[in-house]
């Protein structure tokens, strides 16, 4: 099983529970059944300085993706670290959903193009 550490300071709520069961179940469809995965929740402008930090781009987003081990073999008897996906809800609003298949999509090695995209409506 995929177990998720789930950390809110944005001051929002978001309905967690479902956030996993979502969280796993695109797991699950793109054949990872076991692992970690760090999930936050984070503020405005949070998001804005890791997009910043990271990617140089100076602005608000919805999520953003730390891939770490992916789809990679890992050692036996170690735990798969998929890494960590950030999500705003302040950003997303209601429309959350979207955002996080995409987020773990890259997770797993998904690159922006058709086959993302593919995958992402076979989650919608």
């Amino acid at each position: 099983m995929v177990e998720i550490e789930v950390a809110n300071s944005s001051g929002a709520e978001l309905d967690a529970p479902a956030a996993a069961e979502l969280i796993r179940a695109v797991l699950h469809d793109e054949g990872v059944d076991d692992g970690e995965l760090g999930f936050q929740l984070v503020g405005p402008e949070e998001i804005r300085a890791l997009k910043r930090d990271h990617l140089g781009i100076d602005e608000e987003t919805d999520a953003l993706a730390f891939p770490l081990d992916g789809r990679d073999p890992v050692p036996e008897g170690l735990p798969r670290q998929l890494g960590d996906v950030v999500l705003c809800p302040q950003v997303v609003g209601d429309a959350w959903r979207a955002p996080l298949v995409h987020a773990v999509l890259h997770l797993v090695g998904y690159d922006h193009g058709a086959e993302m995209e593919a995958r992402e409506r076979a989650h919608a």
